[in-house]
């Protein structure tokens, strides 16, 4: 059973990127962006949302193969491994917040941006990016680093999240159906 809380308690309150705080419970579970009261949009990622939000089916089930965690809570990439990637990258843009112990929001974990949700969906693509860049040149083949290479240099990162968002179409009501 939820315990009360009151107001302001810390457990419950969220830090937001620009140095403002909100209610945890606040978070809607289908929320992508949050319009602050600062004037910037805030990206908005729960662990609840799945990778595809960011990156094709195809590539999440490579992704889900090839990486191994060390979390026996999360035995599979997911959604946190990728955030804990953007936090690990840009710590003072992320928050992340724990809400394990409160079962009256809905998630266990959320992170709140200083970028915006498309700013956050490319950010996420140049780091997988970079994670598959960082795999190949570690199979000792020089061939398939070039071929790799040579394949990003094509690749663009902004036309691709552009396209990705519009084929998912991300304002929908079920935008993962």
């Amino acid at each position: 059973m939820s315990q009360p809380r009151v107001p302001g308690d810390d457990e419950n309150t969220l830090e937001l990127p620009c140095g403002r705080t909100m209610a945890a419970g606040e978070l809607d579970l289908g929320m992508r962006e949050l319009e602050c009261d600062c004037g910037e949009t805030h990206a908005v990622v729960m662990d609840v949302h799945p990778p595809e939000r960011f990156l094709p089916d195809f590539l999440v089930e490579v992704l889900r193969e090839a990486i191994e965690t060390t979390s026996e809570e999360m035995p599979e990439f997911d959604t946190p491994h990728l955030l804990g990637v953007v936090l690990e990258e840009f710590p003072e843009a992320v928050v992340a917040h724990d809400a394990s112990e409160d079962g009256d929001v809905g998630y266990a974990m959320a992170w709140v941006t200083e970028f915006d949700s498309r700013r956050l969906h490319e950010i996420v693509v140049e780091l997988v990016v970079e994670l598959m860049e960082h795999a190949v040149s570690h199979a000792d083949d020089d061939e398939a680093l070039s071929a790799f290479e040579r394949e990003m240099v094509e690749f663009d990162v902004s036309e691709f999240v552009e396209q990705y968002r519009a084929e998912r179409d991300l304002e929908a009501e079920d935008p993962y159906a």
